[in-house]
This record gives C-alpha cells, sequence and structure tokens, in this order.
C-alpha cells in the first residue's frame, strides 16, 4: 500500500486492474492436447512423394482385387464363345486368353492370391525374425547360435531349396487341404520361413544397442523380468525397423510367388495368379504383347509401390532423418 492522490492508504490501480470491489476476472488458458506421434510420421511420410504414390497404388490394388469382383461379376473360370487370345474391348477391357476367358476378371482374382501371399508371408517372416532377433539381442548366451543359424539360413541358395521342398510336400498337402488351400500353406510357409534372416539382423543390432540406454538399465535395477522388459522397453523402440521389414517382405514374397508360378511350381493351372498369367502369356509374346503387359505391370507397380512406402516409413520413423 502507497499513498495516493486519492487519500492515503489507497490500492495502485493500473490499467487493466480488476477495480477494488468488483470480483476477479478469472483468466483460464486454453488446454491443447499433446500431439500425437503418429501425427508426427504422417506429416513426414507424406513429404515423400514417393510413398504417396506407393500408398495410393497400393489401396488400388487392394481395392481392385477386393471390390473389383463386386462391379465386374464375370467369372474367371468361364469361357466365352467369342474368339479366343481377343484384344481390349468394352465387353473385355484386358481380352481374352486362349481359352477365351476374361484376363481383367483373372487379374482381379489372380491378385487376390498374389497379395494375400505377400501379406501372410510377410507376417510369418516378420514374427520369426523379431522373434529371432530380440532374443538374439537380449540374451547373450543365445546370440552366437542364433546368428549363426541365421548365417546358414542366408547362405542357402533360397529359389533351388523352395523348389525341392515344393517338390517333397506338394502332394501330401494337397491330399490333406485340397489342391487351392494346400499349394497356399506350403507356399507361405516356404517363402515366411526363407525371408526371416535380414528382419532378425536388424531387430538384433537395435535391440544390442536399446538394451545399454539408462531406461533399460533403470528397469532391469529394479528386478523387471526379462519378458515384461522385452515386451515394454525393446519392442516399441524397434518398431521402426519392424514396419519398414513388414513393407520389403510383401515385395519379396510376391515376387517369390510369381516366379515360382512362372516356373510351373505354383498354384492350379486353373486357379490364376499374376505369376501363373505371366506363365500363360509367354507362348503368345509375338501375337498378344498385351497379356504379358498386364499381369508384369501389376506385378511391377505393386511391388514397386510396396518399396516406396518402405522407404517412407523409414524417412517418418527416424527421428534422426526428421531432424528432432
Amino acid at each position: 500500500m502507497t499513498d495516493s492522490a486519492d487519500g492515503p492508504n489507497q490500492p495502485l490501480q493500473t490499467a487493466g486492474a480488476t477495480p477494488a470491489g468488483a470480483a476477479p476476472v478469472m483468466e483460464f488458458e486454453t488446454y491443447r492436447a499433446p500431439r500425437n506421434q503418429w501425427w508426427d510420421v504422417w506429416d513426414q511420410f507424406k513429404t515423400h512423394k514417393g510413398a504417396l504414390f506407393g500408398l495410393g497404388f497400393f489401396i488400388f490394388a487392394i481395392l481392385f482385387v477386393t471390390i473389383g469382383p463386386l462391379v465386374w461379376t464375370i467369372d474367371p473360370q468361364q469361357p466365352f464363345a467369342g474368339p479366343r487370345n481377343s484384344d481390349p474391348t468394352w465387353a473385355h477391357p484386358m481380352g481374352t486368353d486362349q481359352l477365351g476367358r476374361d484376363t481383367m476378371a483373372r487379374m482381379m482374382a489372380g491378385g487376390q492370391i498374389s497379395i494375400a501371399v505377400g501379406m501372410v508371408a510377410m507376417l510369418l517372416a516378420l514374427f520369426l525374425g523379431t522373434l529371432i532377433g530380440v532374443i538374439a539381442g537380449y540374451f547373450k548366451k543365445l546370440d552366437g547360435p542364433l546368428m549363426r543359424l541365421t548365417d546358414l539360413f542366408l547362405a542357402m541358395p533360397l529359389l533351388p531349396l523352395l523348389l525341392v521342398i515344393i517338390m517333397l510336400f506338394r502332394d501330401q498337402l494337397r491330399a490333406a487341404f485340397g489342391p487351392e488351400g494346400g499349394i497356399f500353406i506350403l507356399i507361405v510357409v516356404v517363402i515366411g520361413a526363407t525371408s526371416w534372416m535380414q528382419t532378425a539382423r536388424v531387430v538384433r543390432g537395435d535391440v544390442l544397442a536399446i538394451k545399454e540406454r539408462e531406461f533399460v538399465l533403470a528397469a532391469r535395477s529394479i528386478g523387471t523380468p526379462s519378458h515384461r522388459m522385452i515386451t515394454r522397453h525393446l519392442l516399441p523402440n524397434v518398431m521402426s525397423p519392424i514396419m519398414v521389414s513388414a513393407t520389403l517382405g510383401i515385395a519379396n514374397a510376391i515376387i517369390t510367388e510369381s516366379a515360382l508360378s512362372f516356373l510351373g511350381l505354383g498354384f492350379p493351372s486353373d486357379f490364376p495368379t499374376w505369376g501363373k498369367l505371366l506363365f500363360d502369356a509367354t507362348d503368345f509374346l509375338q501375337q498378344h504383347p498385351e497379356r504379358v503387359i498386364w499381369p508384369g505391370m501389376m506385378i511391377s507397380l505393386t511391388v514397386l509401390a510396396v518399396n516406396y512406402i518402405g522407404d517412407g516409413l523409414r524417412d517418418a520413423l527416424d527421428p534422426r532423418i526428421r531432424g528432432r
């Protein structure tokens, strides 16, 4: 309190202050929820033009093989009475094959199998690679044996190995699960079981670095059990390379399935995949090159799109690249 012109012991009045006797005005700061980290990832992902193209085309491919058959209701196995190996027309936008079957309907049906093989084989390879990588990186005694096993698989010629395994077990699985189900299970298991090595090495390297960080050492000092340490502290911090490996695994599985179908060791001849359609079209390459273009273009663009998505995710999930 100080003396003023109006009299002694009067409170000073300043601009914007609450007058004496008036109710105080409460000012509240607007609460802003913390920004979700996935929005930061999406903002960085959007800056990668190739990743946006890849995401857009991959969504188109998924819609083409799932929603397309509901719109284009032609039976992919039904021959037509018109000319065979016909050029694209309004009735058959991608033409017909050597038996008079609609190529676009067969492209949709074949894409379902090719993409399904890629997704399921990727999940299997991702599970095996993550499991082996985390165990090898966290448990020092198991690191040596598991990495020598990884080196053994890396040294194997995978394509001849795939051919041998398919020839040995194809008939037994077909008898147990049917011609389509048996070969689907066999191809998925074979591709997934021979594609986990790169994921295991990347995950192991990240786990070796993360387990020496302060928060892991603090959790270990208070007696946190190993399974909780892995699930709560290690796995969340290696999700970036796992997600990138997932996208690359899809591309690898689609390429491998297409190669097996092209060699005649994939699905049955009456069960189309993109690789099988490409194989069937090679006999008519000179007269009807468009029959090679359609499955080849879908395989190439889908694999390219998935690789671009992997590049975008790598840049978006790496804080050093984001500059954060």
